[in-house]
């Protein structure tokens, strides 16, 4: 392969792959909203490029979860199934719990200090009342249990159930209220593992997650848009 012709394939990667991000970020926002229909025409003329990187972008977010393409009729933004969301739960649940037994019989004690630190409701470091870098950091938090206990399997198959739940998840972190209580889990579920608690840890986990899922069996459409709203207004 020629120089020229591995830039020209290292460009349409990048390209893909910005795409890819932008699309994805769009349907997590509501921009491009659940149950709507747009084209790779139509997202080519909106990113001003070709259909190539467009139709990756579109196969992989559709591999994940986030659309579906439908043979000419164009991609469909996945509609909001509340029915779904909750097997997702469910399996979220079985390996946070295979989480928290993995972490507290391999997880340096050091390692949770800091982790337990990082989330210590006297001091909230790192406190952000974005909804987005509320959820990366929970999110975050939830990865470093998992693969704190040394199975890398385990924090592959979190990122995936996280990817079908994070539009809830985001939302989730548009009140103050629930922010707060989630730093004082957090912290508490570390001091749990720091005292090898795991049943106490795993309760606690369980009421921590359920509760996520109460909020998303409650929303709707109008909601969505209304918390979609809201987030992006100034506090």
């Amino acid at each position: 392969m020629s120089n020229d012709e591995t830039a020209s394939s290292s460009g349409r990667i990048a390209s893909a792959k910005h795409v890819y991000a932008e699309i994805r970020n769009m349907i997590l926002e509501f921009e491009l909203y659940p149950g709507t229909r747009v084209t790779e025409t139509e997202l080519a003329a909106r990113f001003n490029v070709s259909r190539t990187p467009i139709r990756e972008a579109v196969q992989r977010l559709e591999a994940e979860g986030y659309l579906s393409i439908r043979p000419k009729q164009g991609c469909f933004i996945r509609d909001l199934d509340v029915g779904r969301l909750m097997h997702y739960y469910d399996v979220r649940i079985a390996l946070e719990m295979l989480s928290l037994d993995k972490a507290a019989l391999f997880m340096p004690a050091a390692e949770l200090e800091q982790l337990a630190g990082a989330w210590d409701p006297r001091t909230q470091p790192g406190r952000s009342d974005s909804s987005e870098a509320m959820e990366a950091r929970d999110e975050t938090f939830h990865l470093r249990l998992a693969e704190g206990g040394g199975n890398v399997a385990l924090g592959e198959y979190l990122r995936d159930v996280n990817n079908h739940i994070r539009v809830i998840r985001r939302l989730d972190f548009t009140e103050s209220s629930r922010i707060e209580q989630t730093y004082a889990e957090h912290h508490a579920i570390c001091r749990h593992l720091l005292e090898r608690d795991v049943q106490g840890a795993r309760q606690l986990m369980t009421r921590h997650i359920r509760r996520s899922e109460e909020f998303a069996k409650t929303l709707t459409l109008t909601q969505l848009a209304q918390k979609r709203i809201r987030s992006r207004s100034p506090r």
